[in-house]
């Protein structure tokens, strides 16, 4: 270890796992774990130490003496500064490997030894590593963030206005996205296209910091039909320069599904709580999942990965074990793409979800899927999935629960164990809280499979697939 200008340099640390959050891990000599931003397991590497707590260090490497047979090239000129796909240095066989390992950890961590558990299955890879995602969000900023190189060179007038991701960590700058690998054409066409012509006509881009400016963010939404929604939202409310941006965008893109725009005078992005205005096209998109088509809106939420969505979707298929006499519980059904992919295999489905629009997409999807036997219900579970509910639709046999990454509320978990359907599949995005959930559910049931599926590529992100059945 030395020491330059009051910072530690720990010297030829070897690193040997991954942990929480995707970040590499190195054990030091004194029993303290020490994580590394910018490596993968069998680096040799000098490592920056820029924070020190009592049982583990964070740290950068800043010098590789030998690098991983596991390393590869990042395809993105942007790595190491977005922020967005982390693990791009690492092979993705090795990104499975590391996946399917954080959900091992997240049991072995969260539940007792006493529960036993069955072997993890192979985790479900991704067909396509990059090109995946279905939407994708740029930021407008007059704060674009300036990469050390530039700023150590003298340039006048230097432009300050990005299209692209938040910097992580820096809450107002914005890296400018020149090439972005996780989303099908016409995405960077369309964002490129927009910020040259705001650029040449003097459109001015949004300062989050002094809360101006017209242009504020863009959502793209593509579909696996080849169908494509731009959604801007504008800080101000300029008639003349908005129709000329959008009548751009049209011309230079006539084969777009939908237009669509937002004035969002807010602090915050987020546009649920504000009117979207049709420009161009119809309001939807529509998506297929097998036979299924889905109508997915502005404000709908959908799995980001389709493709992969449809091998998740099978995973829970198959662990419910539905027969034609069986009534399904869907809890937090979304827009009912779960709820409807099970439904012909069913009595009856009844879907639960607290976001009223979620309520109201996944009613008319049922419509144009020609499905009679899927009921949908808004409200806070918690509240909702009661005694009286319960006699009105229907003792469950499947329960099917897909809970946001806090997991389910503790009063839905002491309801399920009430219920005790025989089944209950359990869809999660963050396997520690669905451990904890588990933990408490393995009270009344039997973990009996449990199936990771890699949604996100690039990432260390998973999605995990448990069927508990009820103890004899």
């Amino acid at each position: 270890m030395t020491r330059k200008k009051n910072q530690i340099i720990l010297e030829k640390v070897e690193v040997i796992d991954i942990g929480s959050k995707g970040r590499a891990i190195a054990k030091l000599e004194n029993g303290k774990k020490l994580f590394i931003e910018n490596a993968v397991p069998g680096d040799i590497c000098d490592v920056q130490v820029f924070k020190k707590r009592r049982s583990y260090l964070e740290g950068k490497a800043i010098c590789f003496h030998e690098l991983s047979s596991d390393r590869v090239e990042p395809v993105c000129e942007h790595f190491g500064t977005c922020g967005g796909c982390k693990w791009q240095q690492l092979d993705y066989a090795q990104q499975l490997i590391y996946k399917q390992s954080s959900v091992a950890k997240s049991f072995l961590n969260e539940l007792s030894s006493e529960i036993k558990l069955p072997e993890i299955s192979p985790i479900v890879g991704s067909a396509k590593q990059y090109l995946y995602r279905n939407k994708l969000e740029y930021s407008f900023s007059a704060n674009r963030w300036i990469p050390k190189e530039e700023l150590e060179l003298e340039i006048e007038d230097r432009d300050r206005d990005a299209l692209g991701f938040h910097i992580q960590g820096m809450w107002e700058k914005v890296l400018d996205i020149n090439h972005c690998h996780l989303q099908e054409q016409p995405s960077n066409q369309i964002r490129l296209a927009v910020k040259k012509f705001a650029k040449d006509n003097g459109l001015p881009f949004y300062n989050l910091r002094y809360q101006s400016g017209l242009l504020r963010n863009l959502m793209i939404r593509t579909t696996s039909t080849q169908e494509v929604m731009a959604i801007f939202q504008f800080f101000e409310d300029d008639t003349e320069n908005i129709k000329k941006l959008l009548d751009y965008v049209i011309d230079g893109f006539p084969n777009l599904t939908s237009l669509m725009y937002v004035i969002n005078k807010k602090s915050n992005d987020s546009f649920f709580d504000q009117d979207v205005i049709l420009y161009h096209g119809r309001d939807y998109l529509i998506e297929e999942i097998e036979d299924l088509k889905f109508r997915i809106r502005p404000k709908s939420f959908f799995q980001v990965n389709a493709i992969q969505a449809c091998e998740l979707y099978k995973v829970a298929r198959s662990f419910a074990q539905i027969s034609r006499q069986d009534v399904v519980y869907d809890l937090y059904t979304g827009i009912g793409t779960i709820a409807q992919f099970v439904a012909r295999q069913a009595k009856k489905v009844v879907g639960i979800e607290s976001i009223p629009q979620a309520i109201e997409d996944a009613k008319e999807n049922a419509e144009v899927n020609q499905l009679d036997n899927v009921d949908f219900f808004v409200g806070d579970i918690k509240d909702l999935l009661n005694d009286a509910f319960i006699q009105a639709h229907g003792l469950p046999q499947v329960v099917i629960t897909d809970p946001p990454r806090v997991g389910m509320h503790k009063d839905v978990v002491q309801k399920l164990l009430e219920i005790a359907a025989p089944r209950i599949v359990y869809v999660s995005c963050n396997p520690d809280s669905q451990a904890k959930d588990l933990a408490l559910l393995c009270e009344k049931y039997d973990v009996t499979r449990v199936q990771p599926v890699d949604m996100f590529p690039q990432t260390p992100h998973v999605e995990n697939v448990v069927l508990l059945e009820l103890k004899a």
